[in-house]
């Protein structure tokens, strides 16, 4: 055994056992060409938008310059295009139209609105005529659900000078009677004691 590791079979040997590994590590010939692919690139998204941008560019200077004549040639083609698109949907809506026009019409007709009531409490009384309402509010907030509570004060039209300090009433909305005043007294709902 001794003499058979002699310096030339160790070079038999050494040179017999790249060649089997590199066998081996070699892909079959009906492999998938997807194993024996390089790994792809990868690129940042700021690198990846660059990039396009830059192609982008150059696909544009491959366009052939144009005399201005043919870009205002052009763009006379496409108004026009345009124009008959918009001319074959107003005519649709045309069409449409007559059997709601006359809907319409009696809708734009003015109707009365509706005046706003609101319940509060009196805070002054001082001036002739007029009351100071403070009409309270809470609501629910949109996105937090938290209660909000706010209160607004407004000049209301009294006549017979009813309501007192700290009465609880009912006020309407009305044509402006003042600078200030936008509101009438409705009735008074409680006393103050």
């Amino acid at each position: 055994m001794a003499e058979d590791q002699t310096p030339e079979n160790e070079q038999a040997t050494a040179a017999e056992a790249p060649a089997t590994e590199a066998a081996a590590q070699a892909p079959e010939p009906d492999a998938t060409p997807q194993a024996a692919a390089e790994p792809q690139e990868v690129v940042a998204p700021k690198e990846r938008r660059r990039r396009a941008r830059t192609a982008k560019a150059a696909r544009e200077r491959v366009r052939p310059s144009r005399s201005p004549e043919e870009r205002h040639t052009e763009r006379v083609e496409q108004r026009r295009r345009k124009a008959e698109v918009r001319r074959a949907g107003r005519a649709r809506a045309k069409a449409k139209a007559p059997a709601t026009r006359s809907e319409s019409i009696a809708a734009r007709e003015h109707v009365a609105g509706v005046q706003k009531v609101r319940q509060g409490i009196v805070v002054s009384d001082k001036a002739d005529k007029t009351i100071t309402v403070r009409i309270d509010t809470a609501r629910r907030h949109r996105r937090y659900s938290k209660i909000v509570r706010t209160s607004r004060t407004v000049h209301a039209h009294d006549e017979a000078n009813d309501a007192n300090l700290g009465d609880t009433v009912v006020v309407r909305e009305a044509r402006p009677l003042s600078r200030t005043k936008r509101w009438r007294l409705i009735e008074v709902l409680e006393r103050a004691e």
